[in-house]
């Protein structure tokens, strides 16, 4: 069993195929080429896995590229960089490199201590567009709140954890989750090394405004009946309200205090209460979608080729 595996998910990453070769031969330079290397191309559409392949043909690294059949996100890729992994530690991080390639060498030192069972980058600064930090610090605050106050208050990117925590995390087999809130939810002594997260040197983030919105959306709905709670929460009050509103009205119509007309009031309680009733509907679906998606016992991601340095 190798010592140590990183994990690489690959999406888009083209432009930083040399410099993420760069920050693998440090590593395997570091540890005398006692590290595995895992890249996994998640149905990247451009040049980036056949770029990566000649760049690693003439290397004596140990590493495996596996591709994706289709793009299935970048926690999904992670999972499967996970799957094949071998080492006794096992590290994530991202192909952009705006985490340290520093932060993993130092995750790494403290698994070997067995000072704990997995370590998590927490984030004391970024340099992401002032939208991008505020949106971030807005939903991790509201998270940590109300979802999961163990959660650092800037989220999580990248990690390392021992063999026992990567076995709890492959059991769970859930379509739509968050794989870091999952290393939150299995427990284990854990430990947090703050870095300041770099500009991205090249090419252009791929995770935009709706991969966002479904990550926020797996991070809530798989791990929380908050948003359940708080709408029964808001239908009782709305009763009450309403039967306070209907005394109300029946009162004042037969003391004569009523236009009978009504119009205004009328066209906002049906648009206020129709917009309510969609509202939770729409949550109500997400619920019973991600149970349905559940029980189709559809695989996770697809494979469609491992290229093994190990065996070349």
């Amino acid at each position: 069993m190798t010592a140590r595996s990183i994990v690489f998910p690959i999406y888009r990453n083209e432009a930083n195929i040399p410099a993420l070769m760069q920050a693998v031969a440090g590593f395997h330079g570091r540890y005398q080429g006692d590290i595995e290397f895992v890249f996994v191309i998640d149905g990247s559409p451009d040049a980036s896995g056949a770029l990566l392949i000649t760049a690693l043909k003439d290397t004596d690294y140990d590493y495996k590229v596996i591709f994706h059949s289709r793009n299935f996100g970048s926690f999904t890729a992670i999972r499967t960089g996970l799957e094949h992994a071998s080492g006794k530690y096992v590290a994530a991080m991202a192909a952009d490199l705006q985490e340290p390639p520093e932060l993993i060498v130092e995750f790494f030192s403290i698994l070997e201590r067995d000072a704990t069972d997995v370590v998590f980058g927490k984030r004391a600064g970024r340099d992401d567009p002032l939208l991008t930090r505020f949106l971030s610090r807005a939903f991790w605050g509201v998270y940590r709140r109300l979802i999961l106050p163990s959660m650092p208050s800037g989220g999580v990117d990248i990690f390392a954890c021992n063999r026992q925590v990567l076995e709890a995390i492959l059991s769970i087999e859930e379509p739509n989750s968050s794989l870091v809130v999952q290393l939150f939810w299995v427990g284990f002594r854990r430990e947090f090394v703050p870095y300041h997260r770099r500009e991205r040197e090249h090419g252009k983030s791929a995770w935009g405004m709706g991969r966002r919105l479904r990550y926020m959306m797996d991070s809530i709905l798989s791990f929380s009946d908050f948003p359940i709670v708080l709408t029964l929460w808001v239908g009782i009050a709305g009763c009450i309200l309403s039967l306070v509103f209907a005394v109300i009205t029946v009162v004042a119509r037969l003391l004569g205090k009523i236009d009978p007309a009504g119009y205004t009031t009328l066209v906002l309680l049906i648009v206020g209460f129709g917009s309510a009733i969609l509202a939770v509907q729409g949550i109500l679906g997400c619920y019973l979608w991600r149970a349905v998606e559940n029980t189709k016992s559809r695989p996770l991601r697809i494979i469609s080729r491992i290229v093994d340095g190990t065996s070349a």
